[in-house]
């Protein structure tokens, strides 16, 4: 028997009805049923799935289901689904997502054009949910960690030469509660011939579940520093020193490590916040150098200080003052730039200045803006904005250089008023620019800052812990319904949501409001 190009591998635990759609994008894939088989791996559920599962076994040969006792991850499953495939390639799809009609189609073609191993197909946000775009720019025959935004996009959504994954034995850990696919993802890239992309194409709908809980990323505290100290230690180990090693810490340091040391971290048990404290100052002391660091945000990077150089009531008055009293004020000395928070100069500290020393990255900090209202308002060409005032603690902001706020690939038009002891910026952002430039399935948009200031160039995010968040604006294009919403990050960074209002979505609002 010739084996199929591509073995489609979904783990499935109680994801109805989602799972219809994601099923319904598999069978109708244009590459045909002859050229793929799809291995839905049943995890236990306990809904309607396992129905469902049958229904598409019995109907469409090219889907086979495994049944197996809950794992309570998706690393099993993942594994049991490589254990009986036997396509030239596999691809891993999540139950709640769905994919492009041509999308195995393409990135077959591509890895068979480009003899490529792992090839990432591009891959966009439902409801709102945030998925990395850099590393789809443009397509690419050949990409590595050094030269793109590889290591930012290390889910397991890709295609896989099985010759390469059998012939390294990569699997999935399984003792890992946490980012089981970042090992595996990661050995396969770094082990691969040749990554490529196609980025002309959506392929992969990452889907938001929109009744998923809002809970602290420290709930589970020991698994997620467990598995924090077993991604780095694995990088380690796998890479030599060099461009492609810092990369991939670099991007640990920036989502893992910065995610423990969100605002949240003032809500949970003193213990889990010695636990966060300890495990980020082993970890940096590790592996934390000039190079894995050049990219991080300048918050993260002062936080990552604090914590090397002081105890945890040090990193928790810092984090105190961002989300209760906003920015610390800047001291300027000559040529040098401080953030004055608690701990910088008081008396009975003992962390030096240099912890609080912005210097080298004086736009980044500049970039710095506390959100302090946002409305949705008529502007004077009558057309509606999100209105959102800001302030810096920097009282002459502007005399520093250019300002602008972004999110993402629009531009708001931006006042900026200088006065004491404070500048206070204003941007207007036209929702129907917002809606235009989000997907038909919605999009969620980081508002960001950015400065020119100092002969250099500067980003932050908006900060908005203190913001008071207006009601979401219903907007029609076309026949279409759109929930545009300003949201808030769990680290108090302000989001503008894009959701499409589907029939039960309106129905459910209306009946909230009786």
């Amino acid at each position: 028997m010739t084996a199929v190009d591509v073995s489609v591998i979904v783990p499935v635990y109680n994801t109805m009805p989602d799972l219809r759609r994601c099923m319904n994008s598999l069978v109708n894939q244009t590459i045909g049923h002859d050229r793929m088989e799809i291995i839905a791996v049943d995890d236990g559920s306990t809904d309607g799935s396992p129905a469902e599962l049958a229904r598409f076994a019995e109907r469409y040969p090219s889907v086979k289901v495994i049944r197996q006792p809950n794992s309570g991850g998706p690393a099993s499953p993942c594994n049991n689904g490589l254990g009986v495939a036997t396509g030239r390639f596999v691809f891993f799809i999540g139950a709640d997502d769905y994919m492009g009609p041509e999308a195995l189609e393409r990135m077959v073609d591509a890895a068979d054009r480009y003899g490529s191993e792992v090839v990432l197909g591009k891959t966009v946000g439902v409801n709102s949910r945030f998925v990395y775009q850099e590393v789809f720019a443009h397509n690419a025959a050949e990409i590595t960690f050094a030269d793109s935004a590889l290591s930012w996009s290390l889910g397991n959504i890709k295609l896989f030469s099985r010759d390469l994954v059998e012939r390294h034995h990569l699997r999935y850990p399984e003792d890992m509660p946490i980012g089981s696919d970042f090992p595996f993802t990661l050995e396969a890239c770094h082990r691969a011939s040749r990554v490529s992309v196609v980025a002309d194409y959506d392929c992969y709908y990452a889907v938001r579940r929109l009744n998923a809980q809002n809970v602290t990323h420290l709930s589970n505290a020991a698994d997620r520093l467990y598995c924090l100290r077993r991604l780095m230690e694995f990088t380690v180990g796998l890479m030599p020193p060099g461009k492609d090693r810092e990369a991939v810490l670099s991007r640990l340091f920036a989502l893992e490590v910065a995610v423990v040391l969100r605002d949240d971290l003032l809500t949970v048990d003193p213990s889990v916040q010695q636990a966060v404290h300890d495990c980020v100052r082993e970890l940096a002391d590790r592996h934390l150098t000039a190079e894995t660091g050049a990219e991080l945000e300048v918050e993260t990077r002062l936080r990552i200080a604090v914590v090397q150089a002081g105890d945890v009531d040090d990193l928790l008055a810092v984090i105190r003052q961002d989300v209760e009293q906003g920015i610390a004020p800047i001291v300027v000395e000559g040529d040098r730039w401080y953030a004055a928070y608690p701990g910088f100069r008081t008396p009975g500290s003992s962390l030096p200045d240099e912890v609080f020393e912005v210097t080298a990255h004086a736009a980044g900090w500049a970039a710095k803006l506390d959100a302090t209202q946002a409305v949705w308002r008529r502007a004077a060409d009558g057309t509606t904005v999100l209105a959102i005032t800001a302030r810096s603690p920097l009282p002459d902001l502007a005399s520093h250089g250019e300002i602008g706020l972004h999110a993402e690939d629009l531009t708001a038009a931006v006042q900026v008023t200088e006065s004491r002891p404070a500048t206070v910026v204003q941007a207007e952002f036209k929702v129907a620019d917002v809606i235009n430039a989000s997907a038909a399935s919605g999009q969620r948009r980081s508002v960001r800052v950015r400065v020119h200031a100092r002969g250099q160039q500067g980003s932050a995010p908006l900060r908005a812990a203190g913001l008071r968040l207006p009601r979401p604006l219903i907007w029609r294009r076309g026949l279409r319904m759109y929930a545009i919403t300003p949201a808030k990050d769990p680290s108090g960074r302000l989001m503008i949501s894009v959701v499409p209002m589907t029939p039960g979505r309106i129905m459910a609002r209306l009946t909230r409001r009786r």
